[in-house]
């Protein structure tokens, strides 16, 4: 099966997981709009939820996948199990620590997330509580995501992205419960909100230890610091650390956000939307490239190395280009008709959608640093993914908090932008210091190209934006606006793909290759 057409199907089925996420976000929007309790919950979800996007996105790939690889090619199948069912233990006894450290210090992690609380000792305290009742979710979702991460060395990814989809799926149906019960407060959903967010890693840690029952040689073991546990904790660690940094310039967002009411939750829908092209791009091209990219290190094989990163950068700026011209274009009518009915209100739709419209500026720079930081992953240079990572953040809290002083909650958008631009340009900087950063004839051709096509859908869109905003006015909420909204997203669609089959950004030897003929 080709490269493009592994990230194609393991991509389809995470942006499937996204889709089922966001509905569970669109439910929980409606469940508890965006007011004190809303914001206490997001809040409390944002660790957890930071961990498994973390873990989910090629957290555990990054520093694993080369490691256990190159153990198989020298010492064999069964070696490499005994060293997997070691490392395995090792993690769940840390993370049971770091879980035991949470419940005690919960209060103190709702000041370091949102800096803001600290005047407001009703929603730190309900944020503290939620905390604890959905952090352990966390040693859950850290051992599925240890055993994806196996299934991914063995070429088995499906499994590992189609897990998330069966927790967002449980969490709809909690959601739909708590919503057919009439009478209970905000706060008592949000509780049994939280509750459900640990029921859910545990659920998908089933099914994906179903799947890796059949890896050879792995087993429970006492944990220990063998050699290879050992080289596991020296890159795996800055790894999992560098994985983390788009998902940091968040956090720093959020803290930023804190500071202004129901600002959070803004920022956690509209964070939700921008996540949601990054489905077929960061976690595909995530989950697919880097096993290809640490096969062609192993060999030594520079020219496949670069041109398997040169590919992946293709694929996903031929889906971020689009996706974040149309966030930006349609973000008030995005978020009018996707969340604003019950409490969620008209003034949450104007805050959600202007920081979407800064945030949509920066996922044409996630798509890119996801890539750029597999290749310092494959050749386990994760310190200097780390150090790149670290400077973003930095640059989003900066530029977050400077912004929204000049120009409202849109500037908190708009720098967590910046930040995602400023780690993708450094990335390349460190890339190319060491020889590994060559943009080749064809990706310069093909961004050309991808360019006027996205000039032929802005039209499109821009020439009906003003028709589409004003359908969605009367804001009749039901199923009409929603198919309104989903008709002229298809309608974008349509024009980007016609106009990249003619312009050449997708040629007919890329569709044979999505059909497993290339």
């Amino acid at each position: 099966m080709s490269l493009m057409r592994s990230a194609a199907i393991v991509g389809l089925v995470a942006a499937l997981s996204r889709v089922a996420g966001f509905v569970r976000d669109v439910m929980i929007a409606a469940a508890l709009g965006a007011g004190p309790v809303a914001d206490a919950f997001l809040v409390a979800f944002r660790l957890p939820n930071l961990v498994r996007r973390t873990l989910s996105e090629g957290g555990f790939e990054a520093g694993l996948v080369p490691l256990y690889t190159r153990l198989r090619a020298e010492r064999g199948d069964e070696a490499a199990g005994r060293f997997a069912g070691e490392a395995l233990m090792g993690l769940v006894v840390l993370v049971l620590a770091l879980v035991a450290v949470v419940q005690v210090a919960a209060g103190g992690v709702v000041l370091l997330l949102a800096g803001g609380y600290a005047g407001d000792p009703g929603t730190r305290e309900l944020a503290a509580t939620l905390i604890r009742l959905a952090f352990p979710f966390v040693l859950g979702v850290s051992a599925a995501a240890f055993l994806g991460a196996l299934l991914t060395a063995h070429r088995r990814a499906l499994p590992a992205a189609l897990a998330p989809l069966t927790v967002n799926a449980g969490l709809i149906l909690v959601l739909a419960a708590l919503n057919r019960i009439g009478g209970l407060a905000p706060e008592t959903r949000a509780m049994w909100l939280a509750a459900a967010v640990t029921g859910s890693g545990f659920v998908q840690l089933a099914v994906v230890a179903v799947a890796a029952r059949g890896i050879p040689g792995l087993g429970l073991a006492r944990p220990r610091l063998s050699p290879e546990v050992r080289r596991l904790l020296a890159h795996g660690g800055p790894a999992l650390a560098a994985s983390a940094a788009a998902q940091l310039m968040i956090v720093a967002a959020t803290q930023v956000a804190s500071f202004t009411p129901s600002a959070v939750s803004w920022l956690y829908y509209a964070d939700r939307l921008f996540q949601l092209p990054l489905g077929f791009v960061g976690v595909a091209v995530g989950l697919v490239l880097l096993p290809e990219m640490a096969a062609r290190e192993a060999e030594g094989d520079r020219a496949r190395f670069l041109d398997a990163q040169n590919r992946a950068l293709e694929a996903a700026l031929l889906l971020a280009l689009p996706a974040a011209l149309a966030l930006g274009l349609l973000a008030y009518p995005i978020a009018v008709v996707l969340f604003q009915r019950g409490a969620f209100g008209p003034v949450d739709s104007t805050g959600t959608a202007l920081i979407l419209a800064g945030l949509s500026l920066g996922l044409p720079f996630a798509a890119v640093g996801k890539v750029l930081s597999q290749s310092l992953f494959a050749r386990g240079r994760a310190r200097a993914a780390l150090a790149t990572g670290g400077f973003a953040v930095l640059v989003t809290a900066a530029a977050a908090f400077v912004l929204a002083e000049i120009v409202g909650v849109a500037g908190i958008g708009i720098g967590t932008a910046l930040g995602l631009a400023a780690h993708a340009v450094s990335l390349g900087l460190v890339l190319a210091a060491e020889g590994l950063w060559r943009v080749d004839a064809r990706l310069r051709e093909r961004l050309g190209r991808m360019a006027g096509a996205c000039l032929a859908m802005g039209a499109a869109l821009f020439g009906m934006r003003d028709l589409l905003q004003g359908l969605v006015g009367s804001l009749r909420q039901g199923w009409i606006d929603t198919l309104l909204l989903g008709g002229f997203c298809a309608l974008g669609l349509a024009v980007y793909a016609g106009a990249a089959l003619l312009f050449g950004a997708v040629t007919r030897a890329d569709l044979a290759a999505l059909r497993g003929r290339g």
